[in-house]
């Protein structure tokens, strides 16, 4: 995560550049890139910062080539980054100031799926999840997993079973069916798979989701539900069934999701 020693905005827009307090930043190199673009990369440290609260609503960031040479990258990359936050609304530019943290609550877009996701608070506040793989399975695709993921009938699937937990609690389990060819090499132990699965497919081979199809519903816990999210017993909870797209409009990931929602609200403004 980048720290920035930035000031506040409280000094007035006429005030001496020489009286303002200088910003240092510490950044992450990402000058070695992977499969992902580096202004990818760029907005997500960014972003978290401003998420999380290490960049203040108010905060300057340092300028545009500070921020390239701390990135270890070119001042373009930087440029675009923070172009896009300002078009959604997490960075603001003002004249004789510089580029400032706006503090706005921004839309979670389908980038803010890396470390956030869609179970919040029941006051809306948003929640950091962790997840914890429980297992991976090599199998060859069902008809209609095939059909879904537009490979062919007898191709082998990657199946993925994970849990999710949020304020220590556990909210969410996850069954994911992704096309073998397309993430060679994916760890066959759980314990080595990331936890944030859209960031590893991002950064490993390039694949960024960018929009997803949802139908949702709800049913009664059947017992894996009770096991796994602490339930007292045939409790509602929610039930979504996916199909996540990457930037080409691909099928991708084939999602069944099982929430309890006792203590957290659905929240769906992905853009």
């Amino acid at each position: 995560m980048p720290a920035v020693n930035a000031k506040k905005t409280t000094a007035a827009a006429s005030e001496p550049a020489t009286q303002r307090a200088n910003a240092q930043a510490t950044l992450p190199n990402l000058a070695n890139s992977d499969a992902a673009p580096l202004y990818e990369k760029v907005k997500r440290h960014m972003s978290e910062a401003i998420l999380v609260g290490e960049w203040q609503p108010g905060m300057v960031l340092p300028n545009e080539t500070a921020l390239a040479q701390g990135f270890g990258i070119a001042v373009g990359t930087v440029r675009r980054a923070m172009s896009d936050l300002v078009a959604e609304g997490l960075l603001s530019r003002r004249r004789k100031t510089g580029t400032v943290v706006t503090g706005r609550s921004p839309h979670h877009s389908l980038r803010f799926f890396f470390q956030y996701f869609r179970l919040h608070r029941a006051d809306g506040s948003l929640t950091r999840s962790t997840s914890q793989m429980l297992s991976v399975e090599h199998a060859q695709a069902t008809p209609e997993q095939a059909a879904l993921l537009q490979i062919k009938p007898d191709a082998e699937v990657v199946k993925l079973h994970r849990i999710r937990h949020a304020d220590g609690k556990p909210v969410m389990h996850d069954r994911l069916v992704l096309a073998a060819e397309r993430v060679p090499g994916l760890p066959r132990d759980p314990a080595a798979l990331p936890q944030l699965l859209y960031l590893h497919l991002l950064e490993r081979y390039g694949v960024r989701i960018s929009a997803v199809r949802e139908q949702i519903a709800a049913d009664l816990a059947n017992d894996e539900d009770i096991a796994l999210l602490d339930l007292s017993g045939r409790e509602a909870v929610l039930t979504i069934e996916e199909v996540a797209y990457d930037q080409a409009g691909v099928p991708t990931i084939l999602g069944q999701h099982r929430a309890t929602t006792r203590a957290h609200i659905y929240v769906n403004e992905v853009r």
